[in-house]
């Protein structure tokens, strides 16, 4: 059972002073962060793409890059990286040049992400979306199987036997796919025989369970090994000591997050009894207390099948020092819980 973190290196208003902090800021904070959660034991980070003013990180790769030597251990991903929009030669050779640098711990999670302002950007029409993901997803699996590649799509000029440098330290770069919980998404991992990551922020986590199993299906009726998959979720969380003191310090910046996001895409207004009814135990925010957030994850373990769980601090921005304690909590205190548990109940049920 993996434990890790996901960030967007947010820049969004402090909701108390409203002052931003520069994106160079938040960028070397999350670079300590990254290496507090290599310290504290943590299996993974993920940073995820994207190209608006409220967020830092357009390049996780570079941003990851920064913190591999600082780092030992922990695994290192982007989440997602926005494929439908990206070049699959330059997101292959980032994370090559990432896994080097990290001797071998660099990961992937392609996605198609939510937002859209990458499409504009880089030239590319919205309206070709699922084509182009379904492309570049087949051009990067041929540029992680061999050293030279012959391919040709229908948006992306043809490549004619050329080689792509430089190779990985790792003898297969881990690809995930990053899914919002769309059963087409979920198939088209399993068909692949992909590593499937689940993005969990809303209604009740165990209602994922019969897409883990369509997922698995789906890799059983292609031909791939379903013992070998992993399934992963990247879920909103917050740790603190006491679980009031933690819903109290991480609603505030939750609500504004939320609540801006909602004027973009017409949500309801996101207020406290929202907030309150989904860190109850069968809600989607994992708030609380180490006990709390661990006995969360366990059962998200054992009803859904998830094996990698991802915690996305913060939603909105919140002062470094919260997050960081948060990381050393989930690090030190839940992580070592939930494997505990696992592990005991993996030798009870085999």
């Amino acid at each position: 059972m993996e434990i890790g973190v996901t960030s967007f290196v947010e820049t969004k208003p402090d909701i108390e002073t409203g002052i931003v902090i520069s994106h160079a800021q938040r960028i070397r904070e999350v670079i300590e962060e990254i290496v507090l959660a290599d310290r504290v034991g943590l299996d993974v980070f993920g940073i995820g793409e994207h190209h608006r003013e409220d967020y830092a990180a357009s390049s996780p790769a570079v941003v990851l890059s920064a913190a591999a030597p600082l780092t030992k251990r922990i695994r290192l991903t982007s989440a997602v990286t926005v494929l439908s929009s990206a070049d699959p030669v330059r997101v292959f050779q980032d994370f090559a040049t990432l896994d080097g640098i990290s001797d071998g711990r660099a990961e992937i999670i392609a996605g198609r992400g939510s937002f859209i302002e990458s499409f504009p950007l880089f030239g590319y029409d919205l309206h070709d979306y699922e084509e182009l993901f379904n492309e570049n997803i087949e051009l990067l699996l041929k540029l992680r199987e061999s050293e030279k590649v012959t391919w040709r799509g229908g948006h992306r000029p043809a490549i004619h036997n050329l080689g792509v440098y430089p190779r990985p330290v790792q003898d297969s770069l881990p690809i995930w796919i990053g899914s919002g919980g769309t059963q087409e998404s979920a198939v088209r991992a399993g068909l692949l025989g992909l590593p499937l990551i689940l993005a969990i922020i809303g209604g009740s986590p165990t209602h994922f369970a019969p897409l883990v199993q369509l997922y698995k299906k789906a890799a059983a009726h292609a031909g791939h090994d379903v013992s070998r998959l992993r399934v992963g979720s990247h879920s909103i969380g917050f740790v603190a000591k006491d679980t009031e003191l933690a819903a109290d310090t991480f609603f505030p910046s939750t609500q504004a997050g939320m609540n801006k996001l909602g004027k973009e895409r017409g949500w309801a207004y996101y207020d406290r009894s929202s907030f309150d009814a989904a860190r109850r135990f069968e809600g989607a925010l994992y708030v609380g207390d180490p006990e709390t957030v661990a006995q969360k994850i366990i059962h998200l373990r054992k009803h859904v099948g998830i094996t990698r769980f991802m915690m996305y601090v913060p939603l909105s921005t919140m002062p470094h020092e919260l997050v960081m304690r948060a990381i050393e909590l989930l690090g030190t205190e839940v992580a070592p819980r939930v494997r505990e548990e696992i592990a005991k109940w993996e030798a009870e049920t085999g």
